[in-house]
């Protein structure tokens, strides 16, 4: 896995797929109704993708030791935190859901995940997916040339903490650029002032996953849905951010 610096150009291709990214979830968010399954939001994905001259991130990604990934888009409902296969699991009223979305525009990748219910849920689902947000937006007002990723790990977990909700801790972010996961490992935990020393011309991925219980993490039988150790439920966010000569820029930005 390489580091990679970006110029303008590059950031702006990212751009274009982050715009791709937030469409994708808008649709899901607006056409999601009980009744659904899972495969029907990755249809919607497939769908954009395929009108948008992009392509996937995530079809097809076979990290070492797993098979391909079979889908546009991880599905993770519930007590699933991330990486959910999306299947033919009926969507049902008072469910969370996580969306997490990749594509790359002429060889650059933008990534984002977002958490929302279905239909009415309770006080505190919608605590932990608002937290969740919290977390992901205070850690993005601290990306600029110079920040230790330290410190923005601290800023994370301290809200976790703060509202005792679990952070997942053995699922980090990333660098992101020419491939979807590039260096550095972006934690979402630290020391202020430690850690890698970001720079202009860098991007990295942001992805807090707060939990109601327990932070520990178990991988399903399929290999890929990483879920609650104790069936709590999970939140997760996350954009992509570039450091680029004008400024940090959020190229994911949520459209609701």
């Amino acid at each position: 896995i390489m580091l990679t610096y970006k110029t303008s150009e590059d950031f702006e291709k990212m751009a274009k797929a982050g715009k791709v990214v937030s469409n994708i979830h808008y649709e899901i968010y607006n056409l999601t109704k009980p009744g659904m399954t899972l495969k029907d939001l990755d249809d919607i994905a497939k769908n954009i993708v395929e009108k948008s001259n992009v392509q996937s991130s995530f079809f097809g990604y076979a990290p070492p030791g797993h098979d391909p990934y079979p889908a546009y888009i991880c599905a993770s409902p519930n007590d699933a935190i991330v990486h959910g296969i999306p299947n033919g699991t009926t969507i049902q009223e008072g469910d969370l859901i996580s969306i997490d979305v990749g594509v790359s525009f002429e060889g650059f990748h933008a990534d984002a995940a977002f958490t929302y219910g279905v239909g009415e849920i309770s006080s505190e689902d919608k605590f932990l997916i608002d937290t969740t947000k919290h977390a992901l937006n205070e850690a993005v007002k601290l990306v600029k040339n110079g920040q230790k990723l330290g410190t923005i790990g601290y800023k994370i977990d301290k809200i976790a903490t703060r509202k005792n909700l679990g952070n997942v801790k053995n699922y980090v972010g990333h660098g992101i650029g020419q491939q979807m996961h590039e260096e550095p490992q972006v934690p979402h935990y630290g020391k202020k002032n430690t850690g890698f020393e970001l720079k202009t011309g860098m991007a990295i991925c942001i992805e807090p996953m707060f939990n109601l219980g327990s932070e520990e993490t178990m991988v399903d039988e399929d290999g890929w849905t990483v879920k609650t150790i104790d069936g709590q439920k999970s939140a997760h966010w996350e954009h992509t951010i570039g450091l680029t000569e004008e400024g940090t820029r959020v190229f994911t930005e949520n459209l609701f």
